[in-house]
């Protein structure tokens, strides 16, 4: 995921404390917590309104009024472009020490820009490879602290970075292809052709059923990308491939 990044229209008002900046969203997704730099000061953005109201999140092309912390706002100027940045510029070493082991840290990161920087220096391929592992470890750890609604959501954050190191990386290095598989299967509650069934009459299913049916087809592609990881004669072949034979016909 790109790095989130803000176009200032206009500043509407500002003081030492910070203030309220129409911005137009031109990379990556804009959401509360992130940290942006202007020069060598950092702007913390507290809160997004768009369409009429409070936003979680806005993504680009779209624009919205954005209350951002810091007394760098007064001297914004029109175009300019703010970049989120880790928060305090906390270096990769720093992140590692804080996820592992809570030690204190000025402006701690929220989980989901986390993820986001991490999954980024994780894809950069002008980084060292170990420097991408480590980023990649980084953004499993940030997904642990994600609020998802539910198992199958996180684990398909969780697989689309494991999935990736594998892929990218290798088996070892890059992690572990039949455990993410075990993991991803065991999750799963249905066989496939329960499931297979249930697809022919999603629309009918009870509440929360056909939804269930999409979280599953949405974890289908990590098994697709490491199958080809697996050991030639690991069953785990013939399970993973029934469910991709099922995979077409969820919704």
């Amino acid at each position: 995921m790109a790095i989130a990044e803000l176009q200032v229209y206009e500043v509407e008002e500002a003081d030492v404390s910070g203030g309220v900046c129409i911005v137009r969203v031109i990379g990556g997704v804009a959401r509360p917590g992130q940290v942006y730099a202007a020069g060598g000061m950092r702007l913390r953005l507290t809160s997004i309104e768009a369409w009429g109201g409070p936003r979680e999140q806005v993504d680009p092309p779209h624009a919205a009024r954005v209350h951002l912390t810091g007394p760098m706002v007064a001297l914004l100027a029109d175009g300019q472009v703010l970049t989120c940045v880790p928060p305090a510029g906390h270096a990769l070493a720093d992140l590692e020490a804080w996820l592992a082991d809570d030690p204190p840290l000025c402006e701690e990161p929220h989980p989901e820009p986390l993820r986001a920087l991490a999954v980024n220096g994780m894809h950069d391929e002008d980084l060292p490879e170990a420097v991408r592992l480590r980023w990649g470890r980084v953004a499993l750890a940030a997904i642990g602290r994600v609020e998802y609604p539910d198992a199958l959501a996180r684990a398909a954050g969780l697989a689309s970075v494991r999935g990736y190191m594998i892929r990218q990386f290798g088996p070892g290095r890059g992690g572990d292809p039949a455990e993410l598989c075990r993991e991803l299967l065991a999750l799963l509650g249905l066989t496939p052709e329960q499931a297979r069934a249930q697809a022919r009459d999603w629309r009918v299913l009870p509440r929360g059923g056909a939804w269930r049916l999409r979280r599953i087809k949405g974890l289908l592609p990590w098994m697709t990308l490491v199958r080809p990881h697996l050991a030639a004669d690991d069953p785990l072949r013939a399970d993973v491939d029934a469910w991709l034979a099922v995979g077409p016909a969820l919704p």
